[in-house]
């Protein structure tokens, strides 16, 4: 069970039933982002999507994303089967009115400090080389540039993407953190 995350007027909270539609309004706002995402919260890729996220089928723990008491992304984590101790960090979508505001860091410094907080010892953070804006948005948490993995994945364009490796270590997070909390 995903505990209820909140600093000031960020609060991530454990994705429920009640989310469904403000989710749905919220990822509809820009079609055009999801060409670049792995999977599509779009349509029909949408409702596979909200469906994976209560069967435990994709194997991810989500939260919505609220600034006051409105909907405005999700984001979530999946452990490293194979590598005990490792989580990455997201299926991370924000509303465009937020992209660029002190929504991102403060919900990824909350769901950083929880993770680290949990015994992880590293967080990843996995981009597809067209996303600029999230590498961006990866690098200003202070995460370092571990690697690209060549025709890494396939998404759900067909598309067989390169995917650039973003970490975070628990010997990096105090002086991380330090810069990032709100």
């Amino acid at each position: 069970m995903l505990p209820l995350l909140e600093h000031g007027d960020v609060r991530p909270e454990p994705l429920a039933a009640g989310h469904h539609e403000a989710l749905k309004a919220a990822c509809a706002e820009d079609q055009a982002i999801w060409e670049i995402y792995s999977i599509s919260l779009i349509g029909d890729g949408f409702e596979r999507f909200w469906r994976s996220s209560f069967d435990g089928s994709r194997g991810w723990h989500m939260w919505a994303i609220m600034l006051q008491d409105g909907l405005v992304g999700c984001s979530g984590f999946t452990l490293e089967v194979q590598t005990p101790g490792v989580a990455e960090i997201g299926t991370s979508y924000l509303s465009p009115a937020v992209r660029g505001t002190h929504v991102n860091r403060t919900a990824k410094w909350l769901m950083l400090r929880f993770l680290f907080a949990s015994g992880f010892h590293r967080v990843e953070f996995r981009v597809d080389a067209r996303n600029a804006r999230s590498q961006a948005a990866v690098l200003k948490l202070g995460a370092k540039r571990d690697g690209i993995l060549r025709r890494h994945k396939r998404t759900h364009t067909g598309h067989i993407r390169d995917t650039h490796v973003f970490g975070i270590t628990d010997q990096d997070w105090p002086e991380i953190e330090a810069g990032l909390r709100p």
